[in-house]
Parts: C-alpha cells; sequence; structure tokens
C-alpha cells in the first residue's frame, strides 16, 4: 500500500536528515516505526503526508508511493483525497469547540451530510467513552480522551491507511492499554496503521513488522515478534539490560523473577551502538 524507497530529504537545503530510508506498509497491517529523538520519524512522516514545504524541507532524493501514486509533490490535500490520514504528536484537537464538533471536522472533505452522519456515529459506537461527552467541550476532557477524540476524527472518512505519531505520548499505563486496544480494533476493521512509537514495547506488541530508524536510516528491521526478542533491541529501544556488566546502571524493576535495569539511549556512546548494528 504505502512504500518508501531510498528516500532523502534535506531541510534548508544544508541539514540531510534522512539517508536513504526505505519502508513499506503492506495492505491492512500495523507497521511499527521506532527510534530515538532526532532519528527521523517526524521528518518520514511529513514526506508522507505532504508538510515538508511548511518546515522548509525538500525530498532530493528517493520516491514515496501510496497505492502506485506517487506522493512527492503532492500537497496534504490531495494526499488526504487519496486516502491518508494523520494523528499528529500532541493531539492537537479543537480545543474549544465539542466532541461532535471536533469529528465534524474531520468529515470536512465529505460533502455529504448523511455520510458526514453515519461516519460519527460509527466512531462514537468505535469509542464509547467520546459517546457520552459529545456534547463537552474538548479542552476539558482527559490525555486519553483527547488522544481517542484525535483518533476518531481522523477515522471520520474511513481513510484506508491511518499514521499516527507518538499515541502513547504522556498518557498513563492504563490509558497507553486503551490505545493499545483501539488501534488493533481499528486495523482488524481494515485500515492499515503506520505506528510511529518511542514505547517500543507497545508498538511492537500490536505491529506485524517493526523498523528501527538511526541518524536517519534504518539499522533494523523484520517482524514485531522477532525485534521483541533481539537483545540489542532490548537494550536500547526497551530499556532492559542483562545485566552483563556492559555500561552504566539503573533502577532494578522485578518483573515476573526477572530482574532488568533502565538505560537511557544518551548512556550509550553512540559509536559502540552503531557497531553493535553492523556487527
Amino acid at each position: 500500500m504505502l512504500d518508501i524507497a531510498n528516500l532523502e530529504v534535506v531541510y534548508n537545503d544544508v541539514i540531510l536528515v534522512l539517508r536513504g530510508l526505505s519502508l513499506s506498509v503492506p495492505d491492512g497491517k500495523i507497521v511499527a516505526l521506532l527510534g530515538g529523538n532526532g532519528a527521523g520519524k517526524t521528518t518520514t512522516l511529513r514526506a508522507i503526508t505532504g508538510l515538508l514545504d511548511i518546515h522548509d524541507g525538500k525530498v532530493t532524493k528517493g520516491s514515496v508511493t501510496f497505492d502506485g501514486q506517487r506522493l512527492v509533490g503532492r500537497n496534504p490535500t490531495e494526499i488526504v483525497k487519496l486516502g491518508i490520514k494523520q494523528v499528529m504528536e500532541g493531539r492537537r484537537v479543537f480545543a474549544d469547540l465539542t466532541v461532535d464538533e471536533n469529528l465534524v471536522t474531520g468529515g470536512y472533505t465529505n460533502r455529504d451530510r448523511q455520510a458526514v452522519q453515519a461516519a460519527r456515529e460509527r466512531v462514537l459506537t468505535l469509542f464509547p467513552r467520546l459517546a457520552e461527552r459529545r456534547k463537552q467541550t474538548a479542552g476539558y476532557l482527559s490525555g486519553g480522551e483527547q488522544q481517542m477524540l484525535a483518533i476518531g476524527r481522523a477515522m471520520m472518512t474511513d481513510p484506508k491507511l491511518l499514521v499516527l505519531d507518538e499515541p502513547s505520548l504522556g498518557l498513563a499505563p492504563l490509558l497507553v492499554q486503551q490505545i493499545r486496544d483501539i488501534i488493533v480494533d481499528i486495523n482488524k476493521r481494515g485500515t492499515s496503521v503506520l505506528l510511529i512509537e518511542q514505547n517500543a514495547t507497545m508498538a511492537l506488541s500490536i505491529a506485524d513488522t517493526g523498523y528501527i530508524m538511526e541518524t536517519g536510516k534504518i539499522v533494523m528491521d523484520g517482524p514485531a515478534e522477532k525485534l521483541l526478542k533481539d537483545e540489542d533491541v532490548k537494550e536500547f529501544y526497551l530499556g532492559l539490560h542483562g545485566g552483563d556488566g556492559d555500561g552504566g546502571g539503573g533502577a532494578g524493576d522485578g518483573e515476573g523473577g526477572v530482574t532488568t535495569q533502565r538505560k537511557s539511549f544518551r548512556d550509550v556512546k553512540h559509536y559502540k551502538r552503531r557497531k553493535r548494528w553492523l556487527s
């Protein structure tokens, strides 16, 4: 469905951010794109959704295609009409509008009022919490409810591909679980999902395939189940360390009888990380 091939992106004609990135999202699948801050995840999203120009970025090499149609050079409105919807990091709901009004804005490109009404009822069925608060001002919703509203608004036009940027950011563990289940439900209803996350455990637990980014390129990819078991992924992206004396320490976190250690990305020197990826 979505195919990115050898993509390079430059900002302000100087800063090379993406360095030959390639990934694909098959029809009907969930794909996780993981990486730390500055890896290039957000730039990848902008290249998909047509928002690079706003940030003085441009594609200098490679291609982005969706259902066989080239996306590079198209404006965001055209891309939305092709069936791609993005939920941006930070939710970005219209705080002064009600839940109902926020949902209506999500169906703005559909001029059929009956279709918009049907879509709204479908979304409220998917999100019972929103149905209970449909007349409430969005700015007074909890963080988890606002994230549900942002996802529900994106679903108003029944997209072919839903692109989620850090949907679990800033949410309590119980709410992260709820968002996780919602993503699975949306996918079961036929929508493909590209999930951009720093919460690698959540993302890989529901994804079919995972990609890991470092400094603008993919350094590891494969079935999500396999990545969850990979020792390097455990150490650098799941925060788990086997206690072999390699590297700094961290607070012990016992779970299921297994002792693990938390490690910050910053605690691991970059050259060492690169060496391990390439070995």
